[in-house]
């Protein structure tokens, strides 16, 4: 039986889904962030983007993007876990291989882009055949953002994880990799665990990477290839018209509503205890 996610249009993603056959992957891929992403073969312009890959609790590999990359209007898929194989995910760089991928869960909140919606987010089971890396064209994920004693995630359980804790705000700089390169700026504003933040990203790098900057490493530059390393922190959620205009949801809102997910539901949930891939 066929199954549709709905189109709908979005200042930074236009993606349909489709749940039809799909050639099988083989095996060899790499999947990393800030890999681009398409949800139809036939519609290789309307993409987002990976932000984290790495496993959860449960063994499955994972890669994390954003949740208002689908619509969902009548609600018949999005804000619960979806078993079947509805909704194929693909590298858009090489749709032949196959759906890398299927979406097991995502968010689709009205206005997520624009105001401070805390769960834009998007958990894809991937195939067996391909391999999690660490590393993107830029950026190396080192683990999670963890702050000890920090303020928590509104998503969280009380007490909340070190990993479900919030960057402080002026203090603290994120780095992101996308279309535009590689930019970096001050977490300039927090507003429940949604970052506002002057670095660059464009249409099309919904979901994808930021990481941390931690004091005393590297910024990137010329000198370094433009690479950096560092804990996932969060990843492209939209475009605003106030200063600076980029959003980005924090790591802590997305680890600490998983958890919570997890902890309602008997059964579990794709992406409880999500950790970040070791793998270079």
């Amino acid at each position: 039986m066929i199954k549709r996610l709905c189109t709908i249009l979005l200042s930074l993603a236009v993606l349909c889904t489709v749940g039809v056959g799909a050639a099988h992957a083989q095996p060899g891929k790499r999947v990393f962030n800030a890999m681009q992403i398409i949800f139809n073969p036939s519609a290789p312009d309307l993409f987002c983007t990976v932000g984290a890959v790495g496993n959860d609790k449960y063994g499955h590999k994972l890669a994390i993007a954003a949740g208002h990359c689908l619509g969902d209007p009548e609600g018949t898929y999005a804000d619960r876990e979806i078993h079947d194989n509805v909704a194929p995910v693909y590298d858009r760089s090489d749709a032949g291989f196959g759906p890398i991928g299927y979406v097991r869960y995502f968010k689709d909140p009205e206005g997520s882009q624009t105001g401070h919606v805390t769960k834009d987010y998007m958990v894809i089971e991937l195939v067996p055949q391909v391999t999690l890396s660490s590393q993107g064209p830029y950026l190396k994920q080192t683990g999670e953002v963890k702050v000890p004693g920090g303020t928590a995630s509104p998503n969280a359980l009380s007490p909340a994880l070190d990993n479900e804790r919030l960057l402080a705000t002026g203090t603290n700089e994120i780095i992101t990799s996308g279309q535009a390169g590689v930019w970096y700026g001050t977490v300039m504003d927090n507003a429940d665990g949604v970052y506002r933040s002057p670095a660059v990203f464009l249409r099309g790098d919904s979901g994808g990477p930021a990481i941390w900057h931690v004091p005393g490493t590297d910024f990137p530059s010329q000198a370094n290839g433009f690479q950096a390393s560092g804990p996932w922190a969060g990843i492209v959620k939209g475009i605003t018209l106030q200063l600076p205009p980029f959003l980005f949801t924090s790591s802590a809102n997305i680890l600490a509503d998983l958890r919570a997910r997890d902890a309602a539901s008997p059964a579990g949930v794709f992406g409880a205890g999500f950790e970040v891939t070791t793998n270079p």
